[in-house]
């Protein structure tokens, strides 16, 4: 019976939230109450909750501040220098494009808000590709790549996940995957290389009126602000009708040495790198760097624990680039939906493991597993879970994999010496893979702000996502991180 109830549960629990019949708290609050209560856990349910909860609490406090200390950066301009580098080092050379591209999304990942992400790299990046009648979907493919990759950072939420539906430290799980992460990155650049090199043979050989096939470098640098033919010889010819049109755009072949975003580029008027926003600190960007690099390295030395971390950087970080109480308080109430809508999820997850684990249910479900898995497969289980995270997490939320399955697969793996944090590291390897889900809000966003097809983004982006995943999963298990029972 309490098989039978625990995968009723989780199916209940996924089909509410993949049907958007409910939103993942009212879902992780309502659905696991009444299945406890059939389950005849009484009102011993509550105590089940609290003593769940009180293993979140961490993980909560974690996400809240790492999201106000990342938001804040933002803001106050911390990455705005390494976007005009990234930029006016690209020149007019669409590779450079795209691998500026990947390098951007990555960084500005670090914040942990694909919407973010995302809303930050189109409006940076999506004018450059049209002027230069560069593809969208290349950049939605290597934005889409890069956030995936880097969306298994503590507060990114995967992980966090992971470590809450497991109850084990945060630090366990990232911190040995590092290997995996840099892995995952290098994997992303390479692809994001290739597709420039792919955009750049498309590009003469479509357009050579533009284009052409230049026998030097000089036709790279060359070109006029009207868009004039490249001649074989790398020169410049007049231009003849003005310059051509990409949905009713005028496109102009940039210079080497023309200035693809500036203080005045309107490209960024109204949007977080808005280069006259209020919030902007340009004389305390030595010192916001100088926090980041301190937050980051106690990070990985593990030396505190890291909501600790993220709660002093960012008490630090508010003193002194916002010494007004007013102040303070605007920028906490600019980031509260992000912190309600993270940490709420966080909270009411208690109920879930809580009931899971109080009535009895992931035990029944882990034995019941055992005896249907083949003994010669039980020490792969973290294997398997990896690989598993890459189609589950796509058709399926985070919140239904890693609250509804994973602590059944983890319990499962435990009789075959399989650690709880082995489990939870190779379950966020599918990350790259789950981010272009339609499932996933953040993607949705990002089609939609560079007006590509959801479809064209998937030809082109689901097999190097997975084999990223891969990728990442062969690393874990190359470091020892995810282990063979």
């Amino acid at each position: 019976m309490l098989v039978l109830l625990g995968f009723a549960m989780i199916a209940v629990f996924m089909v509410l939230i993949m049907t958007k019949k409910l939103t993942p708290v009212l879902a992780l609050i309502i659905v696991p109450t009444v299945f406890g209560l059939f389950a005849g856990a009484g009102l011993g349910i509550g105590d089940m909750v609290m003593d769940s909860m009180k293993s979140m609490t961490s993980t909560a406090a974690l996400l809240m501040f790492a999201i106000i200390y990342f938001g804040l950066m933002i803001d106050v301009g911390l990455f705005d220098p390494l976007v005009r580098f990234i930029l006016r080092k690209l020149g007019n050379d669409p590779a450079k494009v795209v691998l500026g591209t990947a390098l951007l999304a990555a960084a500005v990942s670090l914040d942990g808000d694909g919407s973010t992400t995302f809303i930050l790299t189109t409006a940076a990046m999506l004018p450059i590709y049209l002027r230069l009648k560069m593809s969208p979907v290349v950049l939605t493919c290597v934005a889409g790549l890069a956030n995936g990759t880097m969306n298994i950072v503590p507060w990114g939420g995967p992980t966090a996940r992971a470590a809450t539906a497991l109850k084990i430290d945060v630090n366990d799980v990232f911190v040995p995957m590092l290997p995996s992460l840099l892995a995952g990155i290098a994997v992303v650049l390479a692809f994001a290389w290739l597709l420039g090199i792919q955009e750049r043979n498309r590009l003469r050989a479509t357009q050579p009126e533009i284009w052409g096939v230049p026998e030097t470098a000089e036709a790279f640098d060359g070109g006029t602000a009207g868009g004039g033919p490249v001649t074989g010889g790398g020169k410049v010819a007049a231009p003849s009708g003005g310059a051509p049109a990409v949905g009713g755009t005028s496109v102009a072949v940039l210079e080497r040495t023309e200035t693809l975003v500036d203080d005045s580029d309107t490209a960024m008027a109204d949007t977080a790198l808005d280069p006259n926003r209020k919030s902007l600190r340009p004389k305390l960007q030595w010192f916001n760097l100088g926090l980041t690099v301190a937050v980051m390295g106690m990070l990985i030395a593990d030396l505190v624990p890291l909501p600790y971390v993220f709660m002093v950087g960012s008490a630090i970080a508010l003193l002194v680039n916002f010494p007004h109480v007013k102040d303070q308080a605007n920028q906490l109430i600019a980031h509260a939906p992000s912190i309600v809508a993270v940490v709420s999820m966080v909270m009411a997850a208690a109920v879930l493991t809580g009931v899971l684990t109080g009535t009895g249910m992931v035990e029944a479900m882990s034995a019941w597993l055992v005896q249907i898995i083949p003994s010669d497969m039980g020490p792969l289980m973290a294997v398997i879970t990896g690989v598993l995270s890459i189609p589950m997490t796509f058709f399926m939320s985070n919140d239904a994999f890693y609250f509804g399955v994973l602590p059944v697969l983890s319990e499962t793996a435990a009789h075959y010496g399989i650690s709880a944090a082995e489990m939870a590291r190779a379950s966020i390897t599918g990350q790259p893979f789950h981010m272009q889900s339609p499932l996933v809000p953040a993607i949705l966003l990002l089609v939609s702000l560079a007006k590509v097809d959801l479809g064209d983004h998937h030809k082109k982006v689901l097999w190097r996502s997975a084999v990223v995943s891969l990728v990442m999963l062969a690393v874990g298990m190359l470091t020892g991180a995810i282990g063979i029972g």
